[in-house]
């Protein structure tokens, strides 16, 4: 997320080259949610290795060539971030899911199920997500928590629990979404069409949701609570 988009709206000071202090929750989850999506260049390698599977797929049907060229481009990206000595964070959940999806693929013989453990981990992560809510301990607390050094004190706050419970939805509704979606063309052994959809209901999605999340935060300036400094 670009510097100015906070701009006017909180500071953020450095404490040192690595710790950065913020004035307001909404500037602190908007620099956590920065660092969860990787910028561009993440957002990218990870959709890189499922569009080569598609394509594959679309034009040789032949599930273990599309393996092979999914995994060697994610490969080939992970080589690239080591050379440049950046962080491979991103490529490394990529291969991994890739992995997991050519696991459940080979086993079964259907290259649908390259897509069955992403349908499944949005499933469990938007259910995690939802039950976070009802009982009032957002997950998007936590990352505030993880800042302020006091990992359950903004559970105090009755403005900052709403404000996360609403950031917490926004987090949810894409992955209800991806499921609602995908399912049906998982069933209907819809290859081609679900790699196209896990590709635009990736990325842009998560960009959308994200735009959907600086909207809310843009409207607050909920004060950061820090727990007392020790004597």
């Amino acid at each position: 997320m670009a510097a100015d988009e906070s701009a006017g709206e909180a500071s953020a000071t450095t404490t040192t080259a690595e710790t950065p202090t913020y004035d307001t929750v909404e500037a602190a989850v908007r620099g956590q949610l920065s660092k969860a999506l990787g910028g561009r260049r993440g957002i990218i390698e990870a959709a890189v290795p499922t569009i080569v599977f598609t394509l594959s797929w679309i034009s040789s049907e032949n599930l273990r060539l599309s393996l092979i060229l999914s995994i060697s481009t994610a490969v080939v990206l992970l080589l690239v971030r080591v050379v440049q000595r950046s962080n491979p964070q991103f490529v490394l959940n990529s291969l991994i899911g890739i992995a997991i999806g050519a696991f459940f693929a080979t086993r079964s013989g259907e290259a649908k199920d390259v897509f069955l453990p992403g349908i499944l981990y949005n499933a469990g992560y938007a259910a995690m997500m939802l039950l976070t809510i009802a009982i009032r301990w957002p997950l998007v607390g936590f990352l505030i928590g993880s800042i302020s050094g006091d990992p359950t004190g903004w559970r105090r706050d009755p403005g900052i629990v709403k404000l996360c419970s609403r950031l917490t939805w926004i987090l949810l509704l894409p992955c209800v979404l991806r499921v609602v979606i995908q399912l049906p063309l998982y069933y209907a052994d819809l290859v081609a069409v679900l790699g196209v959809a896990k590709v635009v209901l990736g990325w842009p999605l998560q960009v959308a949701a994200l735009a959907a999340m600086v909207w809310v935060l843009a409207r607050g300036r909920t004060p950061m609570q820090r727990p007392p400094a020790a004597a």
